[in-house]
């Protein structure tokens, strides 16, 4: 197993122990003794103490190295001095690469050290090609690291209902993927939204500062069971019930597995889908709205 651009030891402490690396299984009976971990990082955190191997690289070329180990896994050559500029060895990817189609069951796991850093969506591409390709020699997989909240399950509800987990755009009535057009980063960086609901999730605390600041700009509506960076700066702050603990729903895990939650204690506050629904019904009530002369609304 690979770890790249992650550190579960203090960012998913549970990782290691129970689903990864120290479980027992069919296959690996002895469990730890039976596996493999590989970690790529830029700096050695508290996960490489349980790896066989530490693979470190210099910021901002994850890109540049898999493309590299792509090469290397179709037996093509590369070129050493590129290879040098990633801070590895073209002798340490071509072990990489044997090591990964020795195994017999390999799996990647990416965090938002490789996904949020430069090359973002292209490197999260690059990373699901290796996995792709790997498949020609052995059976592998690669799962990104998810961080707070429902992240898998609102990438399973679009992809079922739309046929892309994420950076969709249904402007046109239908939906259209393009990850760095439509992903809401690229979108809040322009500018190109006059408003934004945010359900569920943060962005005023992880995105970059010109996103944050156009956040602040616009009307900005959140929905939270408490107070965040982003309802701080928000026009509007609905209170929500805590989703597991109070309001029912899903939840999916990283493996996409829905688990049901079931409240255990009730709340004065609505659920995030009573909310959502009332606002839904309110603009349907209002009445149609389309550009007229002038700027004039023409109903």
């Amino acid at each position: 197993m690979i770890y790249w651009g992650g550190n579960p030891a203090e960012c998913h402490p549970r990782h290691f122990t129970k689903y990864s690396l120290m479980q027992k299984g069919k296959f690996t009976p002895n469990g730890r003794k039976d596996r493999t971990m590989v970690l790529v990082d830029i700096r050695e955190t508290p996960s490489a103490k349980a790896a066989d191997l530490f693979l470190q690289i210099r910021p901002g070329k994850d890109f540049e190295m898999l493309s590299a180990l792509r090469a290397i896994v179709k037996g093509q050559r590369v070129n050493e001095e590129t290879v040098a500029e990633t801070g590895l060895t073209v002798a340490q990817l071509q072990d990489l690469a044997a090591q990964m189609k020795a195994a017999r069951f390999g799996i990647i796991f990416f965090g938002m050290g490789l996904s949020m850093t430069r090359g973002k969506h292209m490197n999260s591409a690059q990373i699901l090609m290796l996995a792709a390709e790997m498949n020609a020699f052995t059976k592998f997989v690669a799962m990104p690291m998810r961080g707070h909240g429902n992240v898998t399950g609102a990438d399973v509800v679009m992809r079922y209902t739309t046929g892309y987990p994420f950076g969709v755009n249904l402007c046109r009535g239908y939906p259209r993927f393009n990850p760095g057009e439509f992903s809401t980063v690229d979108l809040l960086v322009r500018g190109d939204n006059d408003a934004c609901l945010v359900l569920g999730a943060d962005p005023g605390a992880t995105m970059p500062q010109p996103a944050i600041d156009h956040l602040a700009r616009i009307p900005t509506i959140t929905l939270d069971p408490k107070v965040t960076h982003t309802s701080r700066l928000s026009r509007v702050h609905i209170t929500t019930a805590v989703t597991g603990i109070s309001a029912p729903g899903t939840a999916y895990r990283m493996d996409e597995i829905p688990l049901p939650l079931r409240p255990a204690l009730k709340s004065p506050y609505p659920t995030d889908e009573e909310v959502v629904r009332r606002i839904r019904q309110a603009v349907a009530r209002r009445p149609a709205w389309l550009p007229g002369r002038n700027g004039k609304a023409a109903i």
